[in-house]
């Protein structure tokens, strides 16, 4: 593997910091153990990007307005600066100075917000140069992200909000940007201490605040802590996140932190051991060990099969509660997705052209590496994965049936798992669990700007909101493979030829309009680039 090597010392350093993703303080820790994090994103260039203009008129377009309405049109979006002022059903006339869009044999849909990401990852510096923030943008805009949750700011609070603050001026090619900081509440949030106390909570909320960030992500500790950071939060209107770490669940599951007042609950930990009817704890084997990641998520993939059976008064109570609670699900489906079929992900097209090298390496087994535990994965792992996914998917689409929030996040940059296109594959995964293709578009759209407290600003193409648009050629509700940037394989019945259609044509962020095509066109540079400057590397430097 590439670059190893050069870091092998780095990586007997590190060891410790592989269990769990890096804290708030992952940047410094990376730094301590020599890994180079790439610059802020460069200034958005005079090509990149046209606008905000003073009017814009885009006509003869397929409306989807994310609220639920079914797609109708044509009709003409007029845009004033940043807003979305009118939705016209016929091309309105000609003002003096306007710029015109024709947009016909398109669909509109708002602005997607994947409500779980990180921007980049330290850590991911052991196998190689960690994957610039241009990159990451460019991919997210070019697949319709227009506003992105980076849930736990692991390049560092003040990176982070730096190009949140750079993003809200335009200043570069980036989605908008909401920074939650990491809480140090256990010794397995990859940071030096954790804060145990109630008062060392609320002065840390406090002191994240002050630094620009507009929420706090949690991963575990103790309970007169956590309900600390609930509260202090609430009172500071900061959002809240949670991943239910097993070394913390026996005393706080989802129902739990929901009635303490968290937001969100992000992947699915804790939400099974909220329903179990008989045991009080995960049935692990007598010889688990949790910093091993291959039994980590192996036997992760039992846990649904352990809690309480669908419609059983459990199953149903829970349900009934979180959406009394109106609590959010976010469940990332996808950046799981590969333990239930990893030839899939591992073999993804886009790899090809779109990978970033030092990330395609990041995901290949190896024990060190976070994510990358699929070092010896049998087709057990794989059919009791695909049981786990059957059970979740069953109770996220009953719980959206009662009510609940459920959001669309992607979690990329681990697990084969590519920035833009992942988010993409979620929006499949929901389709999957039972949801409407409108109803995906929701969880992509409204659901999120609703969790950010946002649902006035974006999540819906609505006057008065933000010009937050994406384009598509065709109909994606049709068939959400149109959203990837590859596009999927079509057949023209008339000519008889096969050939590629699809991917974002425009994405629209606050009234500025970025050619998707070209932002993809720049990433597979960048990509070509990295890979060129690898192949430089004398033998000698990989060990050859």
């Amino acid at each position: 593997m590439k670059f190893i090597n050069l870091v092998a010392t780095v990586l007997l350093f590190a060891q410790p910091l592989m269990a769990a993703d890096p804290g708030e303080e992952g940047a410094a820790l990376a730094a301590s153990a020599g890994i180079v994090l790439p610059p802020p994103a460069p200034d958005r260039g005079s090509e990149e990007g046209q606008g905000p203009h003073e009017r814009l008129v885009i006509d003869n377009v397929m409306l989807v307005d994310g609220l639920g309405s079914p797609p109708r049109g044509p009709v003409s979006l007029v845009i004033e600066g940043a807003t979305l002022v009118g939705i016209k059903p016929r091309p309105p006339a000609p003002v003096v100075g306007e710029t015109r869009m024709d947009a016909a044999g398109m669909t509109a849909l708002p602005g997607f917000v994947d409500a779980h990401v990180h921007i980049g990852n330290p850590l991911q510096g052991l196998a190689g140069p960690v994957t610039p923030p241009e990159y990451v943008f460019k991919l997210w805009l070019a697949h319709g992200i227009t506003t992105v949750r980076d849930v736990g700011s692991v390049m560092g609070l003040e990176w982070t909000v730096g190009q949140a603050k750079r993003s809200a001026r335009n200043e570069i090619v980036a989605p908008r940007i909401v920074p939650y900081a990491m809480f140090p509440g256990s010794t397995g949030s990859g940071v030096s201490s954790a804060i145990t106390d109630a008062e060392g909570a609320r002065a840390w909320v406090r002191a994240v605040r002050k630094r620009g960030a507009e929420g706090v992500k949690l991963r575990g500790g103790t309970r007169e802590a956590l309900a600390a950071v609930y509260e202090e939060a609430q009172a500071l209107d900061m959002g809240t996140a949670s991943h239910h770490d097993q070394n913390g669940v026996y005393h706080m599951n989802v129902l739990d932190s929901a009635r303490l007042g968290l937001d969100s609950m992000e992947h699915w930990y804790g939400l099974p051991e909220a329903m179990f009817t008989d045991r009080t704890l995960q049935n692990y084997p007598a010889d688990y060990n949790y910093s091993d990641e291959q039994w980590r998520f192996g036997e992760a993939g039992r846990l649904w099969l352990q809690a309480a059976e669908p419609g059983s008064p459990t199953w149903q109570s829970t349900i009934d509660e979180l959406v009394q609670l109106d609590f959010t699900v976010v469940p990332t489906f996808t950046i799981y997705e590969a333990n239930r079929d990893v030839m899939r992900a591992r073999l993804a097209e886009w790899h090809a052209d779109y990978t970033w090298p030092a990330l395609a390496d990041f995901f290949q087994p190896n024990p060190q590496l976070h994510g990358s535990y699929h070092f010896d994965w049998t087709t057990g792992h794989e059919v009791a994965w695909r049981q786990n996914f059957a059970r979740w998917m069953e109770f996220i689409n009953d719980f959206k049936n009662a009510g609940g929030r459920v959001a669309a996040g992607s979690d990329a940059g681990f697990i084969f798992k590519v920035y833009g296109f992942a988010f993409i594959r979620e929006l499949e995964l929901l389709q999957e669990a039972g949801f409407h293709p409108l109803e995906v578009i929701q969880a992509a759209t409204r659901n999120g700007a609703e969790l950010l407290g946002m649902a006035d600003q974006i999540g819906a193409l609505t006057p008065g909101r933000q010009a937050d648009i994406v384009l598509v050629e065709g109909n994606p509700i049709a068939n959400f493979k149109l959203l990837y940037g590859t596009g999927h394989w079509y057949l023209d019945r008339d000519s008889g030829e096969v050939g590629r259609k699809g991917g974002v044509r425009y994405t629209v962020k606050s009234g500025v309009v970025y050619d998707a095509k070209q932002l993809l066109a720049d990433v597979a540079k960048m990509v070509r680039d990295a890979r060129s400057l690898e192949a430089a590397v004398p033998d000698a430097m990989d060990g050859g």
